[in-house]
Order: structure tokens, then C-alpha cells, then sequence
């Protein structure tokens, strides 16, 4: 009787044992399908896992300043006066926007994208720029942060100052902002995206013209001209770009700027003898006296009809990619039949 209690009791651990053994393998063979299904194995799952508690959450960049700034992994709340059509080209929506007139100008040709984002007076007082909280700065020359305002910024968020050198140049600026941004691929890929857009209308300009047509961008303001420099803006879109002709006037003028724009002579235009006249006029509706001046009414493109006229809320007066296209479009739909 003990020897049959001995066995049965050795019978049962053995059972037991069995069954454990059967439930641990049952067990391991759906973990290892699991894995299985979703791709990852155990050792990738412990790789990611470490990979994103390794991730940074922020960068150290150096400006044009040379100041070492942290920048947030992905910021929220930017502030980046007068460059908002390099942010709107990377799809980033800034929580103030540039504005002049107490908030009443706006760059009116980025709105379809930034309806809605309250201005910023373009001076950036430090009240202001507080007042909206923001995680990132960035500012476009140096002259913006002369003395101690970069101190002052840099108190309010983290302050990147692109430089005159890059800011002059659309595509480099937006280059940089991209890196900035941590969105290098999508700002080079905007860039060749804009590239082969000018070809196309490039060809269809030249097509229309011949290839031998000129033209010059002219702004009214207060009854006094000016005249887009060759390398900046409208006058990039059309010599760089377009491949309209360059009149020696504008090249003149253009050697000699200190801005976008300089201050020209109705004589002068008249001495132009150019094809087109692309003129933004800041004083339609406020008489516009200078167009009913007899020079200008000699001018061969004003007596045969080649001045195509726009509002100063146009983007003529801009640069960057948002406003280089629409310049684009509006010599092509002007001189394009």
C-alpha cells in the first residue's frame, strides 16, 4: 500500500511537470508569433527602445552671430518676422506674423495661409514677442539684435539670427531655416519643386517673346518711382529666372543700390527704351499724379499698352518662394497670349 502511494505520488509530479512544460511552450511559441507577425523581434523592440529614450530633444546650432542656440526637437510657437514665406513654404504656421500700421499691414499675399495669425509690430517689441509665448526666434539680419536686444530675446526663447549674407538670398535663407527646422529635405525639395516651375513658364515666356523682349519692375509710391534692383525679388524672377532682358538703366541702378529698391527718375525710365513695364502702384486711388505726366506718356511701353499694372498688396514687393511664384504667374498671364 505505502509502494502504490510512492508511485502515485511520483506520478503526479511528474504529470505536473509535464503540464508546466506543455503551458511555458505554448507560451513561447505565441510570444514568438507575435513578434513574428509584427516584424520585430525582441532584440529590435529593445534596439527602438533605447533609440527613443537616446533621441535628443533638442539641437545646438551657431547663427550667423556665432551664438550657440539651443534649438526645441520641434517647436511650436515661432516667431520669424518678415521671413514668414519661407514657413509657409515648409507648411509651419507662426504664432505672430510681421505687420506694420498697428497690426493693419500684412504681407497680403501670404494669407491664404496665415489668415488668422495676429500681427506683430515689424520693430518686435519685447512686450509683444513676450506676450505670445514663443519657443523659437528667429531673426533675419543683425541689425535687428544690435546692442543688447539679442540678450533681451534670447531671455523670451531661444534666438537664431540668419544674417544679412544669407538673408539677401531667398534660397539660401530658406535652406537655412529648413536646417533650422530640422526639414532639410522638404526645403530642398520646395526648391527644386520651384526650379522646375520657372522652367515651365521660362519656356512659355520665351516662346511669346522670342527671347529678346525686356523689362524692368517699377514701384509708385508717394508720385516718386523706384526701381527693383536685378538680383532681389521681382527683378531675380525676371533676368535670373525668366530670362527677360536686363535694360542698362536698371543694371546702373542696380550697381549701385543699398536696397531692393532705388529711387529713378521719370528720365530716366524714358531713356529705358524697354519692352514691358511692370509697375506696382502704391498710389492708386490717391490721383497717381506721376502717370499723367507727359514723359511718362512717351514712354514707347506706355503708348503701346506693355505696362501691366498691380496693387501694392501684391507680392511684387517680396521675396522667397510664395512670392517668386506668384510674380511668375503674373508675367506669364501679362505678356503670355
Amino acid at each position: 500500500m505505502k509502494g502504490d502511494i510512492y508511485v502515485f505520488k511520483n506520478n503526479k509530479k511528474t504529470i505536473m511537470l509535464l503540464i508546466t512544460v506543455v503551458v511555458m511552450s505554448m507560451w513561447l511559441a505565441a510570444c514568438g508569433s507575435k513578434s513574428a507577425d509584427s516584424g520585430t523581434t525582441a532584440g529590435e523592440t529593445n534596439t527602438a527602445t533605447e533609440a527613443e529614450t537616446e533621441a535628443p530633444t533638442e539641437r545646438t546650432l551657431t547663427d550667423a552671430m556665432g551664438h550657440e542656440v539651443k534649438i526645441p526637437a520641434n517647436p511650436e510657437r515661432i516667431i520669424a518676422s518678415y521671413l514668414e514665406d519661407h514657413l509657409v513654404t515648409l507648411g509651419v504656421k507662426p504664432v505672430a506674423q510681421w505687420s506694420i500700421n498697428n497690426g493693419s499691414g500684412l504681407q497680403s499675399y501670404l494669407q491664404k495661409d496665415l489668415n488668422g495669425v495676429p500681427g506683430i509690430a515689424s520693430d518686435l517689441p519685447f512686450e509683444a514677442v513676450t506676450s505670445f509665448s514663443p519657443d523659437l526666434i528667429i531673426m533675419g539680419s543683425e541689425s535687428t539684435v544690435e546692442g543688447e536686444k539679442y540678450e533681451q530675446y534670447s531671455k523670451i526663447a531661444p534666438t537664431y539670427v540668419l544674417g544679412d549674407d544669407i538673408n539677401k538670398d531667398s534660397r539660401q535663407a530658406l535652406l537655412k531655416i529648413g536646417e533650422i527646422l530640422n526639414q532639410s529635405d522638404a526645403a530642398q525639395k520646395a526648391l527644386d519643386d520651384y526650379d522646375a516651375k520657372a522652367k515651365e513658364i521660362k519656356e512659355k515666356v520665351a516662346s511669346a517673346t522670342g527671347g529678346t523682349k525686356s523689362a524692368a519692375a517699377l514701384w509708385l509710391l508717394k508720385n516718386k518711382f523706384y526701381v527693383v534692383s536685378n538680383n532681389v525679388s521681382s527683378g531675380e524672377v525676371m533676368y535670373n529666372e525668366l530670362g527677360l532682358l536686363e535694360p542698362e538703366v536698371v543694371k546702373e541702378a542696380s550697381a549701385k543700390a543699398t536696397g531692393n529698391w532705388s529711387e529713378i527718375s521719370l528720365e530716366k525710365i524714358a531713356e529705358m527704351d524697354v519692352d514691358y513695364l511692370f509697375l506696382v502702384n502704391s498710389d492708386k486711388g490717391a490721383g497717381a499724379e506721376a502717370l499723367k505726366d507727359a514723359v511718362w506718356q512717351s514712354i514707347p511701353a506706355v503708348k503701346s499698352g506693355n505696362v501691366f499694372e498691380f496693387e501694392r498688396t501684391s507680392s511684387w514687393l517680396y521675396s522667397g518662394i510664395q512670392a517668386n511664384i506668384q510674380i511668375m504667374e503674373d508675367i506669364q498671364n501679362s505678356i503670355v497670349k
